[in-house]
């Protein structure tokens, strides 16, 4: 009854591995990596509510997490949101469509075993490679496109936190004021363990972080995020062509972990005081 996705890196969103087979993750650990697929092995999905917050039961047995603990969320919202991604399931269980469940073992697990402080800095240093930082001059189509889709949205983020951002054409990137990393330091500490993991997973899809914030503050679309951060991708498209298997499956999956991850965010503050909760009757 336990599983969850390897953490995700910054680089690449690899495709589900065999579980056992994941790449060796920080400090030696070898990383979560899921079977691909599972018969379904239960009929009834529902959740309650324990000591320790809000369980998964698959018929009569409790979910549990890669490392054998109670897979126990803070809110019933989420434990909802778990629940439907299990009880969606056909006849197999895809378990790498199961962004939710992931998220939650590795908030429960903390595989590589970071702190809050550790969390934070690490969700900061993507701003010295932060995707819409970074610009080119040629050709001037792209220069122009990333100017106009861009400057928006690191003008907002200088008011929203009231930092200095910048841009750069250098491949040094731009030089970010230490001021502006403490800035989000501070704010990124509002948040509590189970959202800095949400916050992270949904960095690491969009390779920034002024985006992700951009997207959690709901100062854009999950759609207009993605888009933002595939836009010379988008743009190479629009000139060269579609490879439609490979494109179209990546933004669907680009879409849906993104959206996953931001979901997460905002039901871990969540609370609730229902004892008892059934999805079906």
């Amino acid at each position: 009854l336990w599983w969850a996705h390897s953490p995700p890196t910054r680089l690449a969103r690899p495709p589900p591995a065999a579980a056992g087979s994941g790449p060796v993750g920080p400090c030696g650990r070898r990383a979560y990596a899921p079977p691909a697929e599972r018969k379904r092995f239960y009929q009834n999905v529902s959740i309650s509510q324990g000591e320790g917050g809000f369980e998964i039961n698959l018929d009569h047995r409790k979910l549990k997490t890669p490392q054998a603990k109670l897979f126990t969320v803070p809110s019933e919202a989420l434990a909802i949101a778990v629940a439907t991604e299990w009880d969606s399931q056909k006849d197999t269980i895809k378990f790498y469509t199961m962004h939710l469940t992931t998220l939650c073992n590795t908030a429960l697990d903390n595989p590589t075993q970071r702190n809050k402080t550790q969390l934070i800095r690490a969700a900061v240093k993507f701003l010295e490679t932060d995707t819409v930082c970074y610009r080119v001059e040629e050709p001037p189509a792209l220069a122009e496109l990333q100017k106009n889709e861009w400057d928006p949205v690191v003008a907002w983020a200088e008011k929203r936190y009231n930092v200095t951002i910048g841009s750069s054409t250098s491949i040094l990137g731009p030089n970010i004021p230490a001021s502006t990393k403490e800035t989000f330091i501070s704010h990124l500490a509002s948040y509590n363990m189970w959202a800095l993991q949400g916050i992270e997973f949904v960095i690491t899809q969009l390779k920034s972080l002024i985006l992700s914030m951009s997207l959690i503050d709901r100062h854009i679309t999950v759609e207009k995020a993605v888009l933002l951060s595939r836009l010379e991708e988008e743009y190479q498209i629009r000139r060269w062509g579609n490879v439609e298997w490979a494109h179209d499956y990546d933004l669907c999956e680009l879409r849906a972990r993104t959206a996953a991850g931001t979901l997460f965010v905002h039901l871990c503050s969540e609370s609730s005081t229902v004892k008892h909760k059934l999805l079906q009757d």
